[in-house]
């Protein structure tokens, strides 16, 4: 009973944290580039919609502004690395940096900026999420979710869509191709960290605050639910929309996974541990798979 009554709650953040997993997964699995921006662009997001609010704008207006300044730090990453030379995870390390200071003086030098529901209107609020009413933020997350797959699943089909997938696919192939590699490896680092500070936009709500840590961790959250999401559904899901929607199932069932964890009276301290567990066991199921349990052909004698 204990676990029903915290699942609406795992549900949710969950579903949070899954967005911001899709805009992870762009990066790396679609365009193949490890991107670590995203520590400190999910904290960008919700620190510049909190204030946005604070100061008397509307929501909507606020989360959009948010994920447009997530989009300036994916391109602040993706000219590191394509016009400086720098290596990718360290443009990622470089950009997440220099974002600490930036969230800094987004929030007034406050390490932490609260939201009340009472006081603002929120989209979302885990003050309602065990409530049968609009106001549960599982109905909103699930419209913005299927929403957010079909746009990507329309973009990533089209001739801009498909080259950056080609782009990952195949870099040098793309580049004999004609295709603008380093245009597509920025605008696919725009995309994903706009939506990773649209979705700490939404958790900042969710939670009633901003915090200028809140994005600790946020790149061992994404691996997991993409990495759960492969290893689950990866025989299941082919498409390309199936396969985003298996990476918020992924970020569901590992928040499940933690609830459960944290209900068997384990120490909360631990949580980074066993969240490091939790991926490290989804990542070695493929390679074990492969080692210990695949199949081996016998080749044909000659004459038979």
């Amino acid at each position: 009973m204990v676990l029903l009554n915290a699942l609406p709650g795992a549900v949710s953040q969950g579903m949070l944290w899954g967005i911001m997993a899709i805009g992870l997964y762009i990066t790396f699995r679609v365009i193949n580039v490890s991107d670590l921006t995203v520590d400190g662009s999910l904290a960008t997001g919700g620190a510049t919609c909190v204030m946005l609010v604070r100061s008397g704008f509307n929501v909507w207006i606020a989360v959009l502004l948010a994920m447009f300044v997530g989009m300036l730090t994916g391109l602040v990453t993706g000219l590191l690395h394509t016009k400086c030379g720098i290596p990718a995870i360290l443009s990622g390390i470089l950009t997440q940096l220099a974002l600490y200071s930036v969230n800094l003086r987004i929030m007034e030098g406050k390490a932490n900026q609260p939201v009340s529901v009472d006081k603002y209107q929120l989209l979302v609020s885990q003050r309602y999420v065990r409530e049968l009413s609009f106001r549960n933020p599982l109905i909103l997350l699930m419209i913005i979710i299927v929403s957010l797959i079909g746009i990507l699943y329309w973009f990533f089909g089209t001739e801009k869509g498909s080259s950056i997938r080609a782009t990952g696919a195949n870099l040098n192939m793309a580049k004999a191709q004609g295709i603008n590699t380093e245009a597509n490896i920025n605008l696919s680092l725009v995309i994903s960290n706009g939506l990773v500070a649209f979705a700490g936009a939404l958790l900042a709500q969710f939670q009633g605050a901003a915090d200028v840590s809140m994005g600790r961790g946020a790149i061992v959250i994404g691996l997991a639910a993409v990495i759960i999401g492969e290893v689950l559904f990866s025989k299941i899901f082919v498409n390309f929309a199936l396969k985003l929607f298996s990476v918020v199932i992924g970020a569901i069932l590992y928040y499940i996974v933690l609830q459960f964890i944290l209900m068997m009276g384990l120490n909360t301290n631990d949580l980074k541990l066993f969240s490091a567990l939790i991926v490290a066991i989804f990542l070695s199921v493929p390679y074990f798979k492969e080692r210990y349990f695949r199949k081996t052909v016998i080749p044909a004698k000659e004459g038979k």
